[in-house]
């Protein structure tokens, strides 16, 4: 079947990304879009050269005026999708994405006769990969630090809501598939909320470096141009004055150690909601959870009866997505061929693509946990028809008080029979050879209050 040209829109757009889920992502547009790496780009450039200028050492740069400074900054927050498309008719005919900005300066300040005065002075001494490194690393912090931690944080929020407001609701656990010791609903997710917490930090602790040396990272030009001038200290001052970590030693690109621990960071953060997807998905199978019904909602197109768990479903195939990404990402950035290939260029280009899938999931994770409640009858339940569960205390406290082969009497009278009562394990207790006080504990015990300390864990997080 042939096919006409479509025009681009988010019916037509090939990334669901930018098509079905476009309103769910478009936040991460002004950090990883075109136009917004030409934007950081601008950024590093003129904050570059303003630093250059307030350099006494580099004599033929002056410094600028403060209305000069602020024409060059304030040239960046008003940067326009048209300026965007000016750059890129620029490169069209350079074949070069960076030149392309520095000539877009030269030719948008060419009326400002202090700042044409310096066009010399713009992209001096930079290899592109001295921009592309700072600019990168300038968006993946505001990223981190305005769209995906908090989306993460949204998700930690609920988590601890649901724990502290479910704490005393007992559940029957399940290892290996099989009834075992209970629990509570609540410290279930607080188990959850606990490991999503330690990950954010760790996503929020990763320092995100950066360098300015020029082409092989030795300062080689700029030594040529000004040899007694100290350029590793004013690098060291740049990169630290943009909130980047200064790395000394590169070739001619930044290393990508840091981003790659990043996306390690967010990939493990994401496996932790993959385990949470699944568990809650399972829960809901169970009848643990109901979900809340949306007026005008349809479950099945067949099946009218169904609420289906889409959201915890959709959560977990794009978090699977986004960690595809991220792993590569994470594992092919920090691998450059000698001094420097391009291998990175292309890559580096798809960070918003891997950062778009983790909204996504963030965003379904948290519809899911919003829909939740919990069907305390259906536990209740469960509970009640697994009394082999008090094996456990049975023979724990049969041991403290010395009885012979108290492990091996509970399993020959549980095991494999297909659920003790609650008659024959009382009987059982109450002809055991321990104090009278003991077995009164003992047989005030249920499935539903052996719960240890979970309520009051459930409780503290």
């Amino acid at each position: 079947m042939s096919s006409v040209p479509l025009p681009l829109s988010p019916l037509t757009a090939l990334s669901p990304l930018d098509g079905r889920y476009e309103n769910k992502v478009a936040a991460l547009r002004a950090f990883f879009s075109e136009h917004a790496l030409i934007r950081y780009r601008i950024h590093v450039e003129v904050e570059w050269l303003i630093a250059l200028s307030l350099e006494p050492g580099i004599a033929e740069l002056p410094p600028f005026s403060p209305s000069a400074q602020n024409a060059l900054r304030n040239r960046i927050g008003v940067f326009t999708a048209q300026d965007g498309q000016r750059v890129k008719e620029i490169e069209a005919q350079t074949n070069h994405d960076v030149k392309a900005v520095e000539y877009w300066l030269r030719e948008t300040f060419a009326a400002n006769d202090e700042i044409a005065r310096a066009a010399e002075f713009i992209h001096f001494a930079c290899t592109s990969e001295d921009i592309n490194n700072l600019s990168h690393g300038l968006m993946l912090t505001a990223a981190r630090e305005q769209a995906l931690i908090p989306a993460l944080e949204a998700i930690l929020e609920r988590l601890k809501r649901l724990a502290r407001a479910l704490a005393a609701i007992p559940m029957l656990a399940r290892t290996h598939g099989q009834p075992a010791t209970p629990t509570t609903l609540g410290k279930e997710l607080a188990n959850v909320a606990q490991r999503l917490g330690k990950a954010i930090e760790r996503v929020a602790a990763v320092a995100m470096p950066g360098k300015i040396n020029g082409a092989v990272g030795n300062y080689n030009a700029h030594l040529a141009a000004y040899p007694r001038f100290d350029w590793e200290n004013l690098a060291q001052r740049f990169v630290l004055g943009l909130g980047l970590e200064f790395n000394a030693y590169t070739t001619q690109i930044e290393p990508h150690d840091g981003m790659a621990e990043l996306f390690d960071a967010l990939a493990r953060a994401n496996t932790i909601l993959i385990d949470l997807d699944r568990d809650i998905w399972g829960y809901v199978s169970l009848g643990y959870f109901k979900q809340k019904v949306k007026a005008g909602e349809i479950g099945s197109s067949t099946m009218p009866h169904k609420v289906n768990p889409i959201d915890f479903e959709n959560s977990e195939g794009n978090l699977g997505l986004a960690n595809a990404l991220l792993r590569h990402l994470a594992e092919k950035l920090p691998i450059s061929r000698w001094q420097r290939d391009l291998t990175d260029s292309t890559v580096l280009r798809n960070m918003g693509v891997a950062c778009g899938y983790c909204l996504l999931a963030y965003d379904s994770c948290v519809r899911g946990l919003d829909k939740l409640e919990a069907n305390p009858e259906r536990l209740a339940a469960d509970l009640e028809a697994n009394w082999d569960v008090l094996a456990e205390p049975i023979q724990t406290v049969m041991r403290r008080y010395a009885v012979p082969n108290a492990y091996e009497q509970l399993k020959e009278l549980t095991r494999g029979k297909g659920g003790i009562t609650k008659d024959a394990l009382h009987a059982f207790v109450s002809g055991l050879p321990i104090p009278e006080s003991e077995k009164t504990r003992l047989l005030e015990m249920t499935p539903a209050s052996y719960i240890g300390k979970a309520e009051e864990l459930a409780r503290r997080i």
